[in-house]
């Protein structure tokens, strides 16, 4: 299980909601705030970062279980089997926040993105809300805080006062 000295929340919605355009709005706020953040995507229909032909490529395809890539600006490690949420946030260390995207079903409190023009329902349970970003012009759960589409700033500012979150930036 995850350490609960991280904490963690779950961006979600359904496709062409606006999840990543608002998770990069957040992402900017915060990291100006000064925060160390994680983030992990939820991909429910397959990717592939090796490139064909390249090393970790064939490495990967000559069987090996784990391969990793390192150049003096970032790694990368591929693993040729899935990880459960709890194991790719234990996974997510020295950072002051984890954000997912993705994960609907998954046990993190959750921030969902919303737009009518989509003709979807809501996706997530008002008990696992934290926050509705959404064009609505009022929230259809009373006890869930409604934000619009690029209320950001709002947003992180929930984000601080629900889980204590420091940092020179904010004062």
């Amino acid at each position: 299980m995850v350490s609960p000295s991280v904490p963690a929340v779950s961006v979600v919605g359904f496709s062409n909601s606006g999840k990543t355009t608002f998770l990069e709005k957040l992402i900017l706020v915060l990291k100006g705030r000064g925060l160390r953040l994680g983030v992990i995507k939820h991909d429910a229909h397959g990717f592939d970062i090796d490139v064909e032909g390249k090393d970790s490529w064939r490495f990967s395809h000559a069987g090996a279980d784990v391969v990793a890539i390192a150049s003096p600006q970032k790694a990368a490690f591929i693993e040729q089997r899935p990880l459960s949420l709890d194991e790719l946030l234990s996974r997510v260390t020295g950072v002051d926040l984890i954000l997912t995207e993705g994960f609907k079903s998954e046990h993190l409190p959750k921030i969902e993105v919303h737009r009518r023009a989509n003709g979807k329902p809501l996706c997530a349970l008002p008990e696992e809300l934290l926050a509705l970003v959404a064009d609505l012009p009022q929230s259809p759960y009373p006890s869930v805080p409604l934000f619009g589409l690029d209320s950001a700033e709002a947003v992180a500012d929930l984000l601080y006062e629900q889980y204590g979150l420091s940092s020179s930036a904010k004062e």
